[in-house]
């Protein structure tokens, strides 16, 4: 295991940075806005899990944060690399997340409207989580046009703003949950 006592490189204070197999791309590489948005995405997920969140949805929030350092591990090293190594990211992940969403149907009631994001704090976290979620689907599948990239990981994402809004729905105050949105009239012709 390598341990890095020192983060300060100065390597990309010329607007680049290395991948994962040593080669340097502008800091505003596809590859990079992909990991970024990803990674803002893990600390989106410790800030709401600093929240409170209780077992399971703590322990299973955790466990995505590791499936995403594995896609980033994935991702850092491009595919068409020498130094590639087969995708540590498969379909098992998606299937654990279908597999928890089932579980948390059987426990929500139905939804009657659309949720505005709020109710207990935890739970406006995983709403601001679920957003960046969808963000980093979108940038993914920007980067999947023009590279090779763990096929199961876009539809993993997208499974994962899911899990995400049911996640919130779960973890709310049934005494104060999210507020409903109440749609404006239309406007009279």
């Amino acid at each position: 295991m390598v341990y890095l006592n020192n983060i300060t490189t100065k390597t990309g204070d010329g607007g680049t940075t290395r991948l994962g197999d040593g080669s340097e791309v502008s800091k505003f590489d596809i590859r990079i806005e992909t990991l970024g948005t990803i990674e803002e995405l893990n600390a989106h997920l410790g800030f709401a899990l600093a929240q409170g969140i209780a077992a399971p949805w703590h322990d299973r929030l955790r466990k995505v944060q590791n499936d995403l350092f594995d896609l980033g591990a994935d991702l850092c090293i491009p595919a068409e690399s020498d130094v590639s190594s087969p995708f540590r990211f498969n379909q098992s992940q998606t299937n654990r997340l279908d597999n928890w969403m089932v579980e948390i149907n059987r426990k929500l009631p139905p939804l009657t409207s659309f949720i505005l994001p709020g109710g207990t704090l935890a739970a406006a976290s995983v709403h601001l989580a679920r957003t960046v979620c969808r963000r980093a689907e979108r940038i993914l599948w920007q980067l999947a046009a023009e590279h090779e990239v763990p096929k199961d990981a876009c539809i993993y994402l997208n499974r994962l703003s899911d899990l995400l809004f049911q996640i919130s729905r779960i973890i709310d105050d049934p005494g104060n949950p999210a507020p409903l949105w109440v749609p404006s009239p239309a406007p009279k012709a």
